[in-house]
């Protein structure tokens, strides 16, 4: 296929999409007016509102890092939460309350997400991503640690260890992967038949060239389409839409619309070329625990076990009726999970 003949029919979906989302508007608010009429039990929750000690880091490459550190400052272990694609550290809003009751928590925004500086194409890639972790380590992490990655954060874990392995054992001392992938993810079916999933993913890289392109025009359509976008993320970003709070789901929307289209556009390459299952053996030293929805079509459960049978070690645990937002669909589950894997690490098991 041509380019010209690609990114016409890039344009083609788009332009198509657009004329979709503006005949259904009304149907659409309407929808979504319905929603928020329903029973809101997290409708007080207050997401975004946490806050610890503020922490700037510059990178090898001139970058700041936004961290924050919060918990006990005596406690023995520290927790790094390591934040997915498209969100910030308060994607962590559960997991943060709950483990800094016993811990000391670390969480910072990967490069250009969050309050962190935005950084050129070229250095968007999933081993800056593992070189900016072990920054926030040496700075601000005294002693051992565990590292608890979500989606890309998962990926950046594996580019630690794929760089620093002599590190795990010692000074990271535990590790969990949430929602993730070592690999082969432009193979995805996206949940749809297989040919269209392969027309698709044969469009989809001339679609986000265009999207970097024209990112200021596609940012301020983001910025008017928040009913289409919060009920395309309640459909795809969690398991049970008819369960999810609204509160929920327009806490994601707001972090997701608030990264520009540029840094989307950037990171994509480096996701769908991720590759680090040969890393994986390192985590065989430390205890592993391995989350994902059994729903999830953004990195399937199959990516999981894979990363499992590569670490024989590991807990894995299947959430039932939850999609890629595991951590905030099903909180409790997680929490769990991550304390469980807290205690074994505090208790040196392998």
């Amino acid at each position: 296929m041509t380019t010209r003949r690609t990114v016409g029919i890039a344009g083609a979906l788009v332009g198509a999409a657009s004329a979709g989302w503006a005949a259904g508007a009304l149907a659409k608010r309407y929808a979504v007016g319905r929603i928020r009429l329903r029973p809101d039990l997290e409708a007080n929750e207050p997401f975004g509102e946490l806050h610890g000690s503020s922490h700037d880091l510059i990178t090898s490459d001139g970058l700041r890092i936004h961290a924050e550190v919060d918990g006990r400052p005596d406690a023995e272990l520290t927790v790094v939460l390591c934040h997915g694609y498209c969100l910030t550290s308060d994607s962590w809003h559960y997991q943060w309350r709950a483990l800094r009751r016993d811990y000391r928590v670390v969480l910072w925004d990967q490069r250009c997400h969050g309050l962190s500086s935005r950084a050129p194409a070229a250095d968007c890639t999933i081993d800056r991503l593992g070189e900016d972790l072990e920054l926030v380590l040496d700075k601000l992490v005294p002693g051992p640690c565990v590292l608890v990655g979500h989606s890309m954060g998962g990926m950046t874990i594996m580019a630690l260890a794929d760089r620093r392995p002599e590190l795990f054992g010692d000074r990271v001392r535990g590790v969990a992967l949430i929602s993730t992938s070592a690999g082969k993810l432009a193979e995805l079916s996206l949940g749809l038949p297989a040919m269209m999933s392969k027309a698709v993913n044969m469009v989809l890289p001339a679609t986000v060239s265009m999207m970097r392109k024209r990112a200021a025009l596609v940012d301020r359509g983001r910025q008017v389409g928040n009913d289409i976008a919060f009920l395309a993320l309640r459909y795809l970003g969690f398991g049970d839409s008819k369960l999810v709070s609204p509160t929920v789901v327009d806490f994601v929307e707001s972090m997701i619309r608030a990264t520009p289209s540029e840094v989307i556009a950037d990171f994509y390459p480096a996701l769908m070329s991720h590759d680090k299952l040969t890393a994986l053996d390192v985590l065989n030293k430390v205890p592993t625990s391995v989350v994902v929805g059994e729903r999830d079509w953004l990195t399937p459960p199959d990516h999981s076990r894979a990363i499992a049978a590569a670490v024989p070690t590991a807990d894995l645990t299947m959430v039932p009726d939850t999609s890629h937002l595991v951590q905030l669909e099903r909180p409790g589950v997680v929490n769990e999970a991550l304390l469980t894997l807290m205690k074994r690490a505090e208790r040196g098991e392998p």
